[in-house]
């Protein structure tokens, strides 16, 4: 078993950014992949970024590329997820998830793929 808790989400203007942190804790949290999603009010949850367990590769949604960087330090046991150029439609709730199911040079960009989830930290951009 692994858990998740996200950190850093909060109130934001057009154009600032924010980083997101994920602390895993439990089994060997370095090895797994791991991803960030996202959910706003009536809308489904999408994918928005992951990262290989090896930190090797990554992968972004057509929506945050270019303003978004997935990272992990394994040291710390956390994974980040660094937002520029924010918009308000980047306003949501923003899950941490965690999954052994992967090989190296994967990174999983479904929800179905990911086997743990934090509880969510909530990021506002106000225009």
């Amino acid at each position: 078993q692994v858990q998740l808790v996200e950190s850093g989400g909060g109130l934001v203007q057009v154009g600032g950014s924010l980083r997101l942190s994920c602390a895993t804790s439990g089994r060997a949290s370095s090895a797994y992949a791991m991803g960030w999603f996202r959910q706003a009010p009536t809308k489904e949850r999408e994918f928005v970024a992951a990262v290989d367990w090896a930190g090797r590769r990554t992968e972004y949604a057509d929506s945050v590329k270019g303003r978004a960087t997935i990272s992990r330090d394994d040291a710390r046991h956390t994974v980040y997820l660094q937002m520029n150029s924010l918009k308000p439609k980047d306003t949501a709730v923003y899950y941490c998830a965690a999954t052994t199911r992967t090989t190296l040079n994967y990174a999983p960009v479904r929800d179905y793929e990911y086997q743990y989830w934090g509880q969510g930290t909530q990021v506002t951009v106000s225009s």
